[in-house]
């Protein structure tokens, strides 16, 4: 029992050391949208930017101020109403009425085999006309030199996808603790620094924001081919890689940020409907999952303590990675590097957020969503 003990915290170290590092160290390779001078008029190619809203009257306001704002030379906005119950829909005439580069679609009905946020970006897309779509969310706010800074970003680097990492507002104690482990986790379980490499299947799409060419968009077969992907973001990303194009994962600071959801409750609450989703709605997936962050997160925290020789050291080289990358992360996010020390508790809260989401979909017999429930048969048919 002993030795298996020392294998296992050596094992657990050995992935800290180099699976952790290596990601850290990744990372700081990912190109920072701040490092990009603004395109020029002539650079700036025609853009769509697309977004679906659904009874977003509270946060809709404050994004579409900066979309108002944003600094583009060839830009038409186009919002979808999706069967909005509050004032959303009132909310994107009037700006459709006030912005001439801005265009309101309405959706009344959801047609069968359908998700209503794939539904509403395809039915954005059949009415723009942009040699590149920006997909992102109706929460979402913009610098105004962002997309110029995109576009120089990707002409550089020669991409055929762009997707952001922008600043996630956070505030109090649970909800920062929380936000930041799913960034370190994020990474970690991503490979976001590999997404670049046209030989790594690693691929990432960040909802906030994915900037593509129209082309690719078309080839890999439109959301038409996320119709029942509840991680439609990251599925998007997903076709782009795996369709041979370039894509490429930025870091973009305050030139896109969000207010996700509002308290810790509302986060968990909020991510309901994905986390069991990202494991393809596999129960043992997701439990082999929840079994590793533990390992891997908790147990050599409480070794550290309580272990003895060379499992405390063990231990301890796999605490002091750990709280070497959430420190980096935390400085990404700009809060205190000293959420870091949240580590274990943060990995707890995300742990029962896999487990909710699993057993709540079980429970259920799929996902409500935008005021829709969908079979959790239809749902596993629809995984990408």
């Amino acid at each position: 029992m002993h030795t298996f003990g020392l294998v296992a915290f050596f094992l657990i170290a050995a992935f800290w050391v180099f699976h952790g590092l290596r990601t850290a160290y990744g990372t700081t390779k990912l190109p920072w949208v701040k490092d990009f001078k603004p395109a020029e008029d002539s650079a700036c190619p025609t853009i769509s930017l697309i977004f679906a809203a659904r009874d977003e009257e509270e946060k809709l306001p404050a994004a579409l101020r900066t979309l108002a704002a944003l600094d583009y030379p060839h830009l038409e906005i186009i919002a979808v109403d999706d069967r909005s119950l509050d004032a959303t829909g009132r909310m994107i005439d009037g700006f459709a009425a006030a912005h001439q580069r801005f265009r309101a679609v309405h959706i009344l009905e959801l047609p069968p085999g359908w998700l209503g946020k794939p539904h509403a970006l395809l039915k954005a897309y059949e009415a723009s006309t942009g040699e590149w779509l920006l997909f992102t969310d109706a929460d979402v706010r913009f610098t105004p030199d962002a997309l110029r800074r995109a576009v120089e970003l990707a002409k550089e680097r020669n991409l055929d996808h762009l997707t952001l990492i922008g600043d996630v507002e956070m505030h109090g104690f649970w909800e920062t603790t929380l936000i930041s482990f799913f960034g370190l986790a994020f990474c970690l379980s991503t490979d976001v620094y590999r997404v670049s490499n046209p030989n790594s299947r690693a691929y990432v799409g960040v909802g906030a924001f994915q900037l593509l060419r129209r082309s690719t968009y078309e080839t890999i077969g439109t959301h038409r081919r996320l119709a029942m992907e509840v991680v439609d973001d990251m599925k998007l990303g997903k076709l782009v890689k795996r369709s041979g194009f370039r894509s490429c994962v930025g870091i973009a600071q305050e030139y896109v940020s969000v207010r996700w959801h509002a308290g810790a409750r509302n986060v968990i609450r909020g991510v309901t409907k994905n986390f069991f989703a990202a494991f393809g709605y596999n129960i043992a997936f997701a439990a082999v999952a929840v079994a590793g962050m533990l390992l891997l997160n908790v147990v050599p925290f409480i070794a550290v303590f309580t272990g003895h020789g060379w499992i405390r050291l063990f231990s301890a080289i796999a605490v002091a990675v750990a709280l070497s990358m959430h420190g980096s992360v935390e400085v990404v996010n700009r809060v205190s590097p000293l959420y870091a020390l949240t580590h274990p508790i943060g990995a707890i809260l995300f742990c029962y957020m896999i487990v909710r989401s699993a057993a709540v979909t079980l429970w259920q017999g799929g996902v409500t969503w935008r005021g829709t429930f969908y079979p959790l048969k239809e749902l596993k048919r629809g995984v990408v």
